[in-house]
């Protein structure tokens, strides 16, 4: 099976089209669940390749392109947002030709920075991007570096937080040969590197106020002076920051500048946190965690049903970066089947009993968290499943994870040990490496 025959001649689609099908069909590929795994893997090889290509053409080759497929067809009003659904909204964009750069999903905030990124991104206007840590402000960045007229010059990002207030003024505008101890060449500075494209300069919040000064001066006059010399450089740079900060109240006590304040912030988009977009959880880990079997050449993750209801309700305050992580670290602990064992320990749900059962007061015990169940048999049976992994866990851990003591021990069938084991997706020989390392 092809995914694109190469030979015919494709002038009578507008790059902007092409860019649309491409995407559409990785998406439909990536979560399809009727295909076999080899191939799903080589149709999205070749649907990646092909993206590739057209992406490599200019930006402006592009656009050209897309323009003259369609013709003296008359252009369609454009509706407005607020008119539309959540997928016409993204559908729209798509038609638009808008460069996503591995944003997706349907949330009417996000969906609503994108749109002001896709008006911001052909202006040379400062934008300032915030939002939770986590939440893809440097995509962000790229996106808007990506739609504009800038595209194919250097996008160059400084976290500001990173660098020591001795060497930022360095970092930023570059220095002299001789300007200070250990400047033994002449160096450029960030900003004559992103001369003609775009800076990015995140956690600008943590810029002391001198560097604020400096930077207000560019923003201003659009030039620079690197350490230790006299001479003017003019530079032509997009500026793009991003804080997970208050700056505004920052800015009201004193501790970031109110008037680089309103210079970065001509254009403000806010990304909406995980928590805020819950419906693209369940692509997100899938995503994640076909990305994180690739990167480990290992094959994709199962997960048990609580893991998975976990991840689809845990509240993420590191947010997508914290869920990335999260799938690269099942991917890495975890065999064929990931489960609770596999989470960091700060965030594994507590045992059933503790769950369960919250307090015992006059030998009542108190029932104080079953939160995922719908109804009453299904708490019963949720109760009970976990009942039988604790005291599966318990046995094992007291036999140093030999199963055939552990079957002797309760006068069980080795094989019907062994079924519940794989039932609840644990692993004998986890036990048998704490057992081992607790004798060291």
């Amino acid at each position: 099976m092809k995914l694109y025959n190469p030979t015919p001649a494709t002038s009578a689609v507008s790059f902007a089209g092409l860019i649309e099908r491409i995407e559409i069909l990785r998406s439909t590929l990536r979560w399809s669940s009727r295909l076999e795994r080899p191939e799903i893997e080589k149709l999205l090889k070749q649907a990646t390749t092909l993206r590739d290509e057209v992406m490599g053409l200019s930006h402006k080759e592009r656009f050209v392109a897309a323009a003259s497929a369609t013709g003296e067809e008359v252009e369609a009003p454009m509706v407005e947002p607020v008119e539309m659904s959540a997928r016409e909204r993204r559908q729209a964009l798509m038609e638009r030709s808008f460069i996503f750069e591995g944003t997706f999903g349907d949330n009417p905030k996000l969906l609503e920075s994108l749109e002001i990124a896709e008006k911001a991104a052909p202006t040379d206007l400062p934008v300032l991007i915030d939002g939770e840590s986590g939440t893809g402000k440097e995509l962000m960045a790229k996106v808007i570096h990506a739609n504009g007229a800038r595209t194919d010059k250097p996008f160059i990002s400084v976290n500001c937080g990173a660098i020591p207030d001795s060497l930022l003024e360095s970092e930023l505008f570059g220095h002299k040969k001789g300007a200070f101890t250990g400047a033994s060449n002449d160096r450029r500075g960030k900003f004559e590197s992103a001369h003609t494209g775009t800076i990015f300069l995140d956690e600008i919040g943590e810029l002391p106020l001198t560097g604020q000064v400096k930077l207000l001066r560019v923003l201003e006059a659009h030039e620079i002076q690197r350490v230790g010399s006299d001479e003017v450089i003019s530079v032509d740079t997009r500026i793009v920051a991003a804080t997970n900060k208050d700056l505004r109240r920052m800015s009201q006590e004193g501790t970031f500048r109110e008037d680089l304040f309103y210079r970065l912030s001509v254009i403000h988009v806010t990304l909406p946190a995980l928590r805020e977009r819950r419906d693209e959880i369940p692509l997100l880990v899938a995503y994640f965690g076909d990305e994180a079997a690739g990167q480990l050449k290992r094959r994709p993750l199962k997960l048990t049903p609580r893991l998975r209801d976990f991840l689809l309700h845990y509240e993420y305050p590191g947010n997508i970066r914290e869920l990335r992580n999260l799938m690269y670290r099942l991917s890495c602990l975890a065999g064929d089947t990931a489960d609770f064992a596999h989470l960091p320990q700060d965030i594994r749900p507590k045992p059933a009993g503790l769950q369960a059962v919250a307090a015992v007061a006059g030998g009542k015990a108190t029932v104080t968290d079953l939160s995922t169940a719908t109804s009453l048999s299904e708490a019963k049976r949720a109760a009970s499943d976990e009942a039988e992994r604790a005291f599966l866990e318990r046995g094992l851990q007291e036999v140093g994870g030999t199963v055939a003591e552990l079957a002797r021990r309760f006068d069980m069938n080795r094989s019907h040990v062994q079924m519940l084991l794989k039932k609840h997706g644990i692993h004998s020989k986890d036990f048998r490496n704490n057992r081992q390392a607790e004798g060291k």
